[in-house]
């Protein structure tokens, strides 16, 4: 991917700033970060040199980044200051040149790193250990810019979803109307992430994609979508469908499809700062399983969202990670009866000081009105 630099160069001076100081906090010889999500996020660039290693370091003693000179030109850090370039050549070893630049102390290495990668790391460094919960830190908490571009993620998916109704007809295929919206993504994002189209008993599996079933009347049918902005922010909302009239629909879907309605608004209710993350996902698990459906909820209540669809924080059962005003994640509540149906609503959120904004608006009821 071509570097793609979403912000000016002084906001990533500053997150390096932080990252730096974090590291200086708790004691690390620095810390290593792959490409991908976080290095995008602190360098603003999306390079990627394949099996060879290209390296944010982030130590006591300086900022480095340790690359390929073949690729050095696409990293796009002209200008930054704070940060020295070392480019290796083949038959150089890069992980040497890495361990060079490190500090004393336990290494933190960025879950983007391939084994690969992190096996020849640990051959060099006393001791290493997993990052992501310290780089995590540095992410989970939204800055306005990055708000402001989770808000426009958050209208441009709204975009797709005011039309997809419309393309669930009798007769046409889970792929015809996937390859749709795929196309209507794309009119609103530089990407697709994903494109979920589970009808009838396909929607019973939380992460189907499509397939060649056919439509019928009354059947229940979960869209997800997903894309990223020219920015890497990413989009993700989920709004459950029936084909035809609502009551043409299983009346056990239509019964069960209120304890979902009961169990997301349970959960926006109680989504404050200072609540955990297990406290939330229990917020809507407990309407679901007190109504019945406690077996056929079977995935965590949300993730976050930034550079990365699926990031800290979890909103997930036993998380005692503090939510906090800035932070930005999905509310997704619901229930999969195998072999019949699913169902599930899904918003992504921000968290302010009085509670969540939600940063998408489209119709959550089953044919009512606009949420």
């Amino acid at each position: 991917m071509a570097c793609m630099t979403a912000f000016d160069s002084d906001v990533y001076t500053e997150r390096r700033s932080q990252a730096a100081e974090l590291v200086k906090q708790r004691g690390l010889g620095g810390l290593v970060i792959g490409t991908g999500a976080e290095f995008a996020y602190l360098t603003g660039s999306w390079t990627s040199s394949h099996e060879r290693l290209t390296a944010l370091v982030i130590a006591p003693g300086g900022t480095t980044v340790v690359a390929p000179v073949t690729d050095i030109q696409s990293l796009g850090l002209d200008g930054s200051a704070d940060v020295e370039v070392i480019g290796w050549r083949d038959g150089e070893n890069p992980y040497q040149l890495v361990a060079n630049t490190l500090g004393d102390g336990t290494v933190g290495l960025g879950s983007s790193l391939t084994a690969d990668h992190v096996f020849a790391l640990q051959a060099l460094l006393p001791e290493t250990e997993l990052a992501s919960d310290a780089v995590a830190e540095l992410f989970m908490v939204k800055d306005a810019e990055e708000i402001a571009e989770l808000e426009k993620a958050g209208a441009a998916i709204d975009r797709v979803h005011e039309r997809a109704a419309q393309l669930l007809k009798p007769g046409r295929t889970e792929r015809e109307i996937a390859d749709e919206l795929h196309a209507l993504i794309l009119e609103e994002h530089a990407n697709v992430q994903f494109v979920i189209v589970g009808s009838g008993p396909n929607g019973s599996n939380p992460h189907h994609d499509f397939s060649d079933r056919v439509l019928e009347e009354g059947d229940p049918v979960v869209v997800d979508l997903g894309g990223a902005l020219p920015s890497g922010y990413q989009s993700d909302c989920t709004r459950t469908h029936v084909v035809g009239e609502v009551s043409k629909a299983p009346q056990d879907f239509l019964e069960a499809y209120a304890v979902l309605e009961r169990a997301f608004d349970a959960a926006c209710q109680a989504a404050k700062p200072g609540i955990t993350a297990g406290e939330l996902d229990a917020a809507a698990r407990d309407v679901i399983a007190d109504a019945g459906y406690g077996e056929h909820f079977t995935h965590r209540l949300g993730h976050g969202i930034g550079l990365s669809g699926h990031e800290q924080p979890f909103i997930i059962a036993g998380s005692d990670v503090v939510l906090r005003e800035g932070m930005v994640f999905s509310i997704e509540p619901g229930i999969y009866v195998p072999g019949k149906w699913g169902m599930r609503i899904e918003d992504i959120v921000r968290m302010t000081a009085g509670g969540i904004e939600t940063l998408n608006h489209t119709r959550r009821t089953l044919g009512g009105d606009d949420a």
